[in-house]
């Protein structure tokens, strides 16, 4: 496995892999390479020839008084375990190389945003101002670079996984959008980075959110057309953790994200969940059809 940190070298690898008939895949991630990130590995190794994980911690989607400067990094952890996998590239690069521009003070950092209307006005858009901004310029940054004809994300993101579904088609690149389940412990709590910053006893209680979402989904398959009752359902389950604190739970169209009131037979919803331990902010999700209309 190569390890590349500049965007010229991993362009030339893409080429070469590509004059020689390969199809390439690209795994994003931040990095912290957990299981859940191996399961995306895993999926890309059977969708392309040639894969490339991406380890780029951005700046851009971090907000004022997010956890940047404290998010787990492990490069070399990361390429040991990534080699093992038999993953082609890693590409690795730099602050400086991604936003060569940044420190520029007399641009005042980067000019140009890749930018998405009406998608991140709900769900984790509404709390994190610039957030998706950040995801859908970097990714396509990432798209340029690497060159793939397979992207894999995790559908635990859920709002992430379908906004970059509509970027890919909107502004017609040329890249199939795969998505991978959420990958979770054996208690139900989807694997995160950030579930090292729980202690033991917010642990204990982050299973919370999965039986949260999965009340959602027992609503939903049992009849209830009321999002207030879906999302009371969510509230019912989360109220057993003393220490979460709840920033949403809602209930959107899963494909225009936006708030439904009733939910209409054979249409997909997206429950959804963002709970703080603590400094800790974990989300979970389910996308779930409403059944049809009883004859």
């Amino acid at each position: 496995m190569e390890l590349l940190r500049t965007v010229d070298a991993m362009q030339a690898q893409a080429d070469t892999a590509r004059a020689a008939g390969q199809t390439l895949a690209l795994v994003p991630t931040l990095g912290a390479l957990h299981e859940g990130h191996l399961a995306l590995v895993r999926r890309a190794l059977t969708e392309a020839d040639h894969v490339t994980v991406s380890v780029f911690v951005n700046p851009t989607q971090f907000g004022p008084g997010e956890d940047y400067g404290d998010y787990p990094r492990d490069l070399e952890g990361d390429r040991e375990t990534l080699a093992a996998l038999d993953v082609d590239a890693m590409f690795a690069p730099s602050v400086e190389e991604m936003y060569p521009y940044a420190d520029d003070e007399a641009l005042s950092g980067p000019l140009a945003w890749v930018n998405v209307e009406r998608l991140d006005e709900h769900l984790c858009g509404a709390y994190r101002e610039g957030h998706f901004r950040g995801v859908t310029t970097v990714v396509s940054k990432l798209f340029h670079a690497c060159k793939p004809d397979v992207a894999v994300f995790g559908r635990k993101d859920a709002q992430q996984y379908v906004i970059l579904q509509r970027l890919v088609e909107d502004l017609l690149f040329d890249v199939d959008i795969v998505g991978v389940p959420t990958v979770r412990e054996s208690d139900g709590l989807a694997q995160s980075s950030r579930n090292e910053y729980l202690d033991p006893d917010e642990r204990e209680q982050a299973p919370v959110l999965y039986e949260a979402v999965t009340a959602a989904e027992e609503a939903i398959e049992g009849g209830e057309q009321a999002a207030e009752g879906v999302v009371g359902a969510m509230e019912n389950a989360l109220a057993a953790a003393p220490d979460a604190d709840v920033q949403y739970a809602e209930v959107v169209d899963a494909h225009t994200l936006q708030p439904v009131d009733r939910l209409v037979p054979g249409q997909e919803v997206l429950a959804a969940v963002a709970v703080f331990f603590g400094e800790t902010r974990l989300i979970d999700n389910t996308f779930a059809q409403v059944p049809p209309a009883q004859a």
